[in-house]
Formats: C-alpha cells, sequence, structure tokens
C-alpha cells in the first residue's frame, strides 16, 4: 500500500510524460504482480463499482464527527472531491472522537494493495448502518496521515492523477520490453486485476498467441482535417465515407460466440439483439468495424440519435422498443477475416473482402448489416460540397480515408481523417454557474444556460449545459462577474443575473420530454462570449424547433 500511496503521490506532484512513464515505469517493475494488476485497474479507472459513495462517507464525517453539515457542504463544493473533503476536515474531527471498536481485520504496518482491495476494504464496504461507519471511522483513525487521501479514493474510486490509457500502456511496454500495440490489444475488452492476469499481460510476444475469442481490437480514430497537409496529396489517393452519428462498435463472431462491442470497451450485447443475430450468421473468425445506429429497413437516411439513446444500457429490448427503434450496423471495416488478422492490408482490399462477406450473408434480416457507402474523391474543390451533402443524410460529415492506409490503434494522424459539419448554434443567455472540479475546483466553469420562452412576458427556460469553449482568461473573467453578481446559491450552485450571452454550438437537436424546455442538443459547448449582445436578444424556443424542423425536412 505504501508503494501505491507514494506512486499516486509523486504522480500528482510531476510535470511531463517522461517523468510520469518513468514512476509508472518502476513501480509495475519493483512490486508484485497481484499490486501491480490492481495499480493498472485504479490508473486506468475501470473498477465498476463504488465500494462506498462519497455522500455516505460525508454523512459519516457529520454525525459522527459533529461538523455542520453546511461547512461539510461548504468544503465540497469548494474542492469538488469528497476524498479530499474528508481529507482536510479529518484532523479537526479526529480529536473529538474517541477510540472506536469495530470488526475491522487487524491492520498491519504495510499490507500489499492487493490485500486492500480484495479482503479489507470489501470487507467494510459489506457492513450496514453503524456497524460500516464505525469501521469506516476506525480505518481513518488507524491510517497514517499520508494514506488518508488515498484510502478515501479506493472508498469511493474515480483515480484522475493524469495519466492517460496509452501512457500507462506506454510504461508497461517499456517496463517489460513489449510492443505498445500488443499491450493495448491485451487490454482491450477489459482487465481483471490478478497476479495471472499480470502475469500473462506481460508475456513476451509469441506469433501462436491465441486472442481471446470475444475480445475486439483497439480502435483506430480518425483526427480533425488538417486541409493544407492534405492539399499536398494526389485527391484520388483518399477514399470518401459519410460520418453516421450513432455509437462506434466492433461486431465478433468467433467460435460459438458473438459479442458486440463499444469503443467505449463496453459489451453491449443485451442492447441489440437483432445486431447479435446477424453476427452470429457471420462466418467463424469474423470481426467488423462500424456504427450502431437506429435506421428502418424501408428508408434511405437513419433517426436520429436520441432514437438510439432508447436502446443504451438496456438489459432487455420489447417487441414494441424494437420497431419503434430498429437497429442496423453499418460496416466501416473488415479487421478479422477467416480467422486471419488482417489489419495490415490496405483499406482499399479490406472493403472489398467486407463486401464479399456481406454478399454471402444469409439471414432472413440481412438489411441490418450494410457496408458504409464509400466512394474515390476526385478533387479536392468537390470535398466541401460532399460534406454539405452530409446533412442531407442525417449524417454528421465525412471521413477521408488513405487507400493504403493500415488499421491502426488509437488516434494516428496521417491516413485517417474526420471533416464534420459545422455545428448548430443559438444564442444563449447564463443562469446558473457551478464550480468545477481538479484544478478548477475554485472556479466557476460549469454552466447552465436558458432560452426565452414565447409567452406574452418573455421568461428564460433552462436549455443546456456547457463546460468547455472558453479560454482560461475569459474563464477567470466569467468567474469573477459571476461572484459579483449571484443572485441565490443553491449547495455548490449559483444563480446569476441573466445578462451574460454566449454563442452555444451543438451537433444536434431534438425533441425531449425529459427537458424543461422541451428539447435536447448533443455536444453542446461554447463557440464565443457575445459581450456585443444584451440578453434580450438572445434567441428563443422557437428558433430551437426552427433547427428541429429545418433537421427533419433535410
Amino acid at each position: 500500500m505504501q508503494a501505491f500511496q507514494a506512486l499516486f503521490q509523486q504522480l500528482d506532484q510531476v510535470i511531463g510524460t517522461r517523468a510520469k512513464v518513468g514512476l509508472l515505469v518502476e513501480h509495475f517493475r519493483s512490486v508484485p504482480a497481484a499490486d501491480a494488476a490492481w495499480a493498472l485497474v485504479l490508473l486506468l479507472g475501470k473498477r465498476r463499482r463504488r465500494l462506498i459513495t462519497g455522500r455516505r462517507l460525508r454523512t459519516i464525517l457529520e454525525q459522527r464527527g459533529g461538523i455542520p453539515e453546511w461547512l461539510v457542504a461548504e468544503c465540497h463544493g469548494q474542492v469538488g472531491d469528497s476524498a479530499e473533503t474528508i481529507t482536510l476536515l479529518w484532523p479537526a474531527v479526529n480529536t473529538k472522537i474517541g477510540p472506536v471498536e469495530s470488526n475491522l481485520p487487524t491492520l498491519p504496518v504495510d499490507q500489499p494493495l492487493h490485500w486492500w482491495m480484495d479482503t479489507l476494504l470489501p470487507t467494510i464496504s459489506g457492513f450496514k448502518d453503524d456497524n460500516e461507519a464505525n469501521a469506516v471511522l476506525d480505518l481513518w483513525q488507524r491510517v497514517p496521515n499520508n494514506q488518508h487521501f488515498v484510502v478515501n479514493k479506493l472508498l469511493t474510486g474515480g483515480f484522475r492523477v493524469g495519466v492517460s490509457t496509452g501512457l500507462i500502456s506506454r510504461a508497461i511496454a517499456e517496463a517489460f520490453d513489449l510492443d505498445i500495440e500488443l499491450v493495448v490489444q491485451r487490454l482491450m475488452g477489459g482487465f481483471e486485476p490478478t497476479a495471472e492476469n499480470f502475469q500473462q499481460l506481460i508475456l513476451p510476444a509469441n506469433e501462436d498467441e491465441q486472442r481471446s475469442k470475444g475480445t475486439p481490437y483497439p480502435f483506430f480514430l480518425a483526427s480533425p482535417i488538417d486541409l493544407h497537409r492534405l492539399h499536398d496529396s494526389k485527391p484520388d489517393d483518399w477514399l470518401v465515407e459519410w460520418k453516421w452519428d450513432g455509437i462506434r462498435g466492433q461486431l465478433i463472431h468467433r467460435g460459438h460466440g458473438t459479442f458486440l462491442w463499444s469503443r467505449g470497451e463496453e459489451l453491449v450485447n443485451d442492447s441489440f439483439p437483432e445486431l447479435i443475430s446477424i453476427g452470429e450468421a457471420l462466418p467463424d473468425g469474423t470481426v467488423l468495424d462500424g456504427e450502431v445506429i437506429c435506421w428502418r429497413e424501408e428508408d434511405s437516411i437513419p433517426l436520429g440519435f436520441d432514437q438510439l439513446q432508447r436502446r443504451l444500457g438496456r438489459k432487455q429490448v420489447g417487441s414494441l422498443l424494437k420497431r419503434e427503434c430498429p437497429m442496423r450496423f453499418i460496416a466501416y471495416d473488415l479487421l478479422e477475416h477467416n480467422g486471419q488478422d488482417i489489419r495490415q492490408e490496405p483499406i482499399s482490399q479490406r472493403q472489398q473482402k467486407l463486401l464479399d462477406v456481406i454478399r454471402t450473408l444469409k439471414h432472413p434480416e440481412h438489411w441490418r448489416l450494410q457496408q458504409s457507402q464509400h466512394w474515390p474523391l476526385k478533387t479536392w474543390g468537390e470535398l466541401d460540397q460532399q460534406r454539405q451533402d452530409a446533412r442531407t443524410k442525417h449524417a454528421e460529415g465525412v471521413m477521408l480515408k488513405q487507400r493504403t492506409s493500415p488499421y491502426l490503434a488509437g488516434r494516428k494522424r496521417g491516413s485517417w481523417w474526420k471533416y464534420k459539419l459545422d455545428p448548430m448554434h443559438l444564442d444563449v443567455v447564463l443562469l446558473y454557474a457551478q464550480a468545477g472540479r481538479g484544478r478548477r475546483a475554485n472556479l466557476f466553469t460549469d454552466y447552465t444556460f436558458g432560452l426565452w420562452n414565447d409567452a406574452e412576458i418573455p421568461e428564460l427556460v433552462t436549455f443546456a449545459k456547457a463546460y468547455s469553449g472558453l479560454d482560461n482568461a475569459e474563464i477567470l473573467e466569467l468567474d469573477r462577474w459571476i461572484r459579483k453578481n449571484t443572485l441565490q446559491r443553491f449547495g455548490p450552485t449559483r444563480s446569476v443575473r441573466p445578462e451574460q450571452v454566449f454563442e452555444l454550438g451543438f451537433e444536434g437537436i431534438h425533441p425531449s420530454k425529459r427537458h424543461k424546455a422541451g428539447v435536447a442538443v448533443r455536444f453542446p459547448r461554447i463557440l464565443r462570449w457575445r459581450k456585443d449582445k444584451p440578453a434580450q436578444e438572445g434567441n428563443c424556443l422557437s428558433d430551437a424547433q426552427q433547427l428541429i424542423n429545418n433537421q427533419e425536412k433535410a
């Protein structure tokens, strides 16, 4: 545990990728495999379940420590993290609490991390009510002060120390002399924190290595287009295809199993049983990369993302929902063919093999599997028009893929580009602000905006939230304004004078019964601060409805 605590503290203090990789390399090499496995899972943020909620820990601190609820709430609102809040307040509380008796196991000086994760903390989470509170207080009293923060993070989850999946994969590759793409591939589909699994992860590459039946390949991600860079190449070196607005997925059929993985490495078989049925008809040893999208058989364009959302996270899908939100898999690429990894072949060859797979598919609902339409680029001058045509297809834009490109892992610039439509936008009025988290815990960075309704005497109605789009100078300026113009406080949230106007951009808009305004938007972000515009000139709900109507007409 001391080793992990030291790593956590050091990662939080150092700046620079090289320094962080060095710390990780040393840690993975020096600790037992079981501890390395848990460190990997925690740093990746892959632990599925919180053992105890932050709210429960704060309640224990309030009730047993005699701290006013408002003080805990104020501190939490400032730092934005339950673990840090408790760590800061504990010294003042500890002096007021006498010895606590609990059923907590004996806590030796330095038990390994895996003992904490596999034995101690699950034991605490298994207690109820007073027994749970006593165990938590007993734990707080026993651990050294420098471990309090880490212990609370272990209980609540949510480690964020500035290390990405790619950085951790790089560290493991360096530590054990492995190819980084091999590490990334072995981590796909989940990693159970055991010593055995970590030993398997760091084994040398084996040409005969058999992949897990249901494990996906790392996704290849496109970069935002760089037109200046592209214009130096020949147009006919590139293929164009629509960028659909669904969820990215890999449909896999290996052996006797069929699997549908999202880009977030979630197995979504239960949500899309029709696509699993299609997958079962694929040849053994087939992996398709594509888009899961809501699309009726008789329609030439897909349904909106709001319909797809009705299927996400479902464990059971009834017949009515299947009819209202029919699913289709738009295949972009073929990654595995007859059990062979073909990712290094040129995409032009992979797409021809993909076409052959789809043509020979025998399934009563074969329409649910379709190859993504693609075509050669003739001139650079026609690219922008093709992008604009995407709106009539209910697509997000177009993709550019180099004819000779292999299927790589992660976001590698150069051979795959995305050229998205310009965002829709409305001028909205700032209504509420909330403090951010982490480094921005002392700044108001989370904003709620409103539109004017169409009443005889117009009123502002909450419309959307946004967290990005302003630069650091604008954030500081707006933070000062918010503090001077607060009307009311609701815990960490403040209502402000409805005076500031912002241009809000978003990728899509659709009706929604869950939102007060009656509409919802996708990927909202601030485009600019409209200091030139008074609040009275902000957009109305009717303007939002017009965008929906235009979308449907397109």
